[in-house]
């Protein structure tokens, strides 16, 4: 059967990821919530008087700070509060729009990052998009049937978070999902047409339970499939609720 396998936002990008059970999507929008907020560090080139979407070697991200990897969330939408959380350090709950709560999360994070490395600066976020990966306001779609495949080449389970997705399913055909790119899904009430494949960078490699890099999964991707696409960008073109168990369809 052709279902809803799982939901996934990230209200921080590269900072943390957390479950969902059903979610609004509205057209021409990312998925509510998700990489809201992004983290800035000394070498951005966003301009907060003049806040757009720009590329993600502006924030602070897993390829580059692999420790990011290992940071899960909690959003409470009601106050805009967030509690993240990773093993090597005591949980933090601010507002990431609060100047307090942003300096509370610049120490907090700090150990993560490498002292040779870039250096988170702030928070920012932008009006009416989240700061996904493409330029244009997607959600990304995985396909588990693919993920079980890789998982068989390395002959061990692989966390699916480490592919830091919106929607899974369950039903399709292993790599089906990337010949629906133009094509449209009906995933619950809401229609999102595919737009292209992901091609995945060295943030897989992190382990969301520890931060640490321990899998190249880069490298099984080239050299069993020829490729390191895994998953698929969509746009939301007719808003409605998607759910866990939602059946889902190609138009």
């Amino acid at each position: 059967m052709s279902t809803v396998a799982a939901l996934w936002r990230h209200p921080i990008k590269s900072h943390g990821r957390e479950a969902l059970e059903r979610v609004t999507l509205t057209e021409g929008q990312t998925m509510p919530w998700d990489r809201h907020w992004a983290v800035t560090h000394d070498a951005s080139k966003f301009d907060p008087d003049d806040p757009r979407w720009v590329m993600c070697r502006n924030f602070m991200i897993g390829v580059a700070t692999p420790k990011l990897t290992g940071i899960w969330a909690t959003l409470d939408e009601a106050t805009e509060t967030i509690t993240l959380r990773h093993a090597d350090l005591p949980n933090l709950t601010f507002r990431p729009d609060d100047p307090d709560g942003v300096a509370h999360f610049l120490a907090w994070v700090e150990p993560l990052c490498p002292a040779d490395k870039r250096t988170p600066t702030g928070i920012i976020s932008v009006k009416d998009r989240g700061m996904t990966d493409s330029a244009y306001p997607s959600v990304s779609i995985f396909n588990a049937a693919s993920h079980a495949q890789v998982e068989d080449f390395v002959g061990a389970p692989i966390e699916r978070e480490r592919w830091r997705g919106n929607i899974w399913l369950d039903g399709a055909a292993p790599w089906e999902e990337f010949e629906w790119t133009g094509r449209d899904l009906r995933i619950g009430t809401a229609h999102l047409r595919v737009q292209e494949p992901i091609r995945r960078c060295m943030a897989t490699a992190g382990n969301p339970r520890t931060g640490e890099r321990d899998m190249d999964l880069l490298a099984v991707l080239r050299e069993v499939w020829d490729h390191q696409h895994f998953g698929v960008y969509a746009e939301v073109v007719k808003s409605g609720v998607v759910a866990l168990g939602d059946s889902y369809e190609v138009l």
